[in-house]
């Protein structure tokens, strides 16, 4: 993980990467700052705001996050009916501004607060941007520097939007500040394929810090292939506007 200068600020451009469902008392920062002490070795300093005691800004190293334990009811009401569980309280885990190049680092940390917030409240922890859901048995138990795609990136398949095609596209690279990725297949095609052309793509785009423009050719080693990035659109498949990079074997 790359070391930083310069803590980043919060950005209000930038939603938050998790909501955590609980019930009860939300966990101190004390119990907060035992549990990943012991787990990542530290050191995490939590520092609340003088005027908002439930919103606290998380601190190991040059990685910052920004957690809200309990949302307010005018913020959190509607995100329950969304969300459709049991939960009687809802926090927030929000990442610090940065660039696509430290954003890995970032999403690292807030996954590794939102796995111990999910084990301290037995509480369930939703992905924002990919749209899963983590209870406490869900979370795999990774150092804080181990980064596996799969953890942080879906892949869809819809065969509904095109007449003999489908479209299979990624959410999840929106997390770290890109495109998120799309391709187009004849039905009857193995989905597999797009899967992997979209992984290896993704890792290719997470390696370089930046989406490419239109016309870039990517080397994917792994397939023995080359991709060429061949459109750019804007599309809400989940809700909200993200910007998709079409991707075709050059």
């Amino acid at each position: 993980m790359r070391i930083r200068k310069k803590t980043p600020k919060p950005s209000a451009k930038r939603p938050p990467l998790y909501f955590i469902g609980y019930c009860g008392t939300a966990p101190s920062p004390e119990e907060i700052t035992t549990w990943y002490n012991q787990t990542y070795g530290g050191p995490l300093t939590i520092r609340s705001e003088a005027d908002a005691p439930e919103s606290w800004q998380a601190t190991h190293g040059p990685w910052s996050a920004y957690i809200v334990m309990p949302l307010p009811a005018s913020h959190a009401n509607d995100i329950m009916k969304q969300l459709a569980w049991e939960h009687e309280l809802l926090g927030a885990i929000a990442p610090s501004a940065t660039t696509p190049r430290e954003a890995l680092d970032m999403v690292l940390f807030a996954a590794r607060l939102a796995r111990g917030l999910t084990l301290l409240t037995q509480g369930t922890a939703y992905d924002v941007t990919t749209q899963t859901y983590h209870n406490p048995s869900d979370w795999t138990d990774r150092l804080l520097t181990e980064f596996i795609l799969d953890d942080h990136l879906t892949l869809t398949h819809d065969d509904t939007s095109r007449p003999d095609h489908v479209w299979s596209y990624s959410l999840g690279l929106s997390k770290f500040g890109l495109d998120e990725l799309e391709t187009w297949h004849h039905k009857g095609l193995p989905e597999q394929t797009a899967k992997e052309l979209i992984m290896e793509s993704a890792r290719e785009l997470l390696r370089l810090g930046h989406s490419p423009k239109i016309g870039t050719h990517l080397v994917l080693p792994t397939l023995g292939r080359t991709v060429r990035i061949v459109n750019y659109r804007t599309v809400a498949p989940v809700g909200r506007m993200l910007g998709f990079r079409e991707l075709q074997f050059a």
